[in-house]
């Protein structure tokens, strides 16, 4: 149904409005000025944070009082570019709106927690700018009626969990593993990208409510061929599997764990995540008509949970335990999309949510809980609870227990396939339109190996006035 009540839709597009109107002041502060003091940040971040909070309530709160399945809010016009038209409209449903009310109290709680972790942290102001950022970014991907408006807030949280990853910007291992997982975002991302291409070219519409139609979610299924059907699911499920860290993208999501533990409980543990899940939730419709596709999440989320299982028993600091834990129940998620239980899917989303967000942030707290325990019985033997150890005979242990010590060797495969082709291609193409500018130009290097900066120097005894060389060579 059309909205035909302003009230209701000017509330539902001031849930981002707020964040980004805290991220605009005070990055404008930071630009000409300075950093504010951590008095100003807090006050003004988590204003905007509860007041989103309380319009995302009171969106879901109209929703069911008005009996209503779904509230489309056309906002107005991005851009225009001949016959496109770049329209910023929002959906409202039963999805949409659960996952409002989850963001925007689950960043209100980082936010507040974060005040006193990251109290006198040179870079203080700097997470509350992203922590802004990301809302913004998290809940236009969740609000958003049609699939560009989600590329734009999809793009916004893989950037900021980018630069959270590197917040320990001083030292070497958080930027390499920033960029490890931007690699993998960007990779992944192009699944998307085509994804929405394809959306335009088959539907003729990027429109989430004319695409899927505008019955309550999860709906019915579309009335695109398989063929097509199935084209577009699996290029929407690449860049699922990369933003939720699936088989065989998981290499990054540990490293992750580099960045202060808020953001790790925000981006990690409970939100960005499960922006994959969240995107096969809104396509639910799509793969009805997907069947091979289907078959496909339900293989890689079972495949991830394993590994994940696996790889977490032999875990030795906390962070990285919880990491492969979150990738466990991903898995499953996606295993759940693909059988199509939709909305057991979305309530083992919300409760995997604010457990994982919880334990991360009670990380340091949890494990010296433990080492107090096994100081208190250290004549106990601890209990195996573990399948293998009572199927699997001793030999076949050891070597899982090897693959599981190594992570299964993901990231060599990432760094030996993926990283290193696209590094020699990109050095390829550096050198190919160097030439190319050097052609057109009409200046060509006198030698073809390294650049003219890197040339060696001439020595005193081979110049002369003129330039030519006066020794002997």
């Amino acid at each position: 149904m059309r909205l035909t009540e302003l009230e209701p839709g000017w509330i539902a597009a001031a849930v981002p409005l707020w964040p980004l109107l805290a991220f605009v002041v005070l990055g404008g502060v930071m630009l000409v000025h300075r950093a504010p003091s951590e008095r100003t940040m807090v006050r003004w971040v988590l204003g905007a944070l509860w007041l989103s909070l309380g319009c995302s309530v009171m969106t879901a709160a109209s929703l069911v009082l008005h009996h209503r399945d779904v509230l489309e809010v056309e906002v107005g016009r991005w851009f225009s570019a001949g016959d496109y038209t770049f329209r910023v409209s929002l959906l409202i449903d039963r999805l949409s709106a659960t996952m409002m009310v989850l963001t925007s109290a689950i960043t209100l709680l980082i936010g507040r927690f974060s005040v006193n972790y990251l109290h006198r942290e040179p870079g203080f102001a700097r997470f509350f700018l992203l922590l802004c950022l990301f809302t913004l970014g998290m809940l236009v991907l969740v609000e958003s009626g049609s699939i560009d408006l989600l590329f734009v807030g999809w793009e916004l949280v893989g950037l900021t969990s980018v630069l959270l990853i590197g917040f320990f910007h001083e030292r070497a291992t958080p930027v390499r593993s920033g960029l490890r997982a931007f690699t993998i975002y960007r990779l992944c991302d192009m699944g998307l990208l085509v994804g929405v291409v394809l959306l335009h070219h088959f539907t003729g519409t990027a429109e989430w409510a004319e695409a899927l139609g505008e019955r309550a979610w999860p709906g019915e299924a579309v009335a695109l061929g398989v063929v097509p059907a199935t084209v577009l699911a699996l290029c929407l499920m690449l860049g699922a599997m990369g933003k939720s860290a699936q088989l065989p993208f998981s290499s990054w999501l540990p490293r992750a764990m580099e960045g202060p533990t808020p953001s790790s409980a925000l981006f990690y543990g409970a939100l960005s995540v499960h922006a994959g899940v969240y995107l096969l939730l809104r396509v639910a419709p799509l793969l009805e008509r997907a069947p091979l596709a289907r078959g496909a999440l339900v293989a890689v989320g079972l495949l991830t949970a394993m590994h994940a299982t696996l790889v977490w028993r032999v875990q030795t600091d906390v962070k990285s335990s919880l990491a492969y834990g979150v990738l466990t129940q991903v898995g499953l998620l996606f295993a759940e999309v693909g059988l199509g239980l939709y909305k057991l899917a979305l309530v083992h989303l919300v409760a995997h949510a604010c457990l994982r967000c919880l334990q991360l942030l009670r990380a340091p707290s949890a494990l010296r809980e433990a080492q107090a325990r096994r100081a208190a019985l250290r004549a106990a033997q601890p209990p195996t609870v573990a399948v293998a150890h009572r199927v699997l005979s001793a030999g076949l242990l050891r070597r899982f227990y090897r693959l599981a010590l190594e992570r299964f060797a993901l990231e060599v495969m990432h760094e030996r396939w993926v990283l290193g082709p696209l590094l020699r291609l990109g050095q390829w193409i550096d050198k190919a339109e160097r030439r190319w500018v050097g052609a057109l130009s009409g200046w060509m290097p006198r030698q073809e190996q390294g650049h003219p900066e890197q040339q060696p120097e001439m020595t005193p005894a081979k110049q002369s006035s003129g330039g030519q060389s006066t020794g002997v060579m």
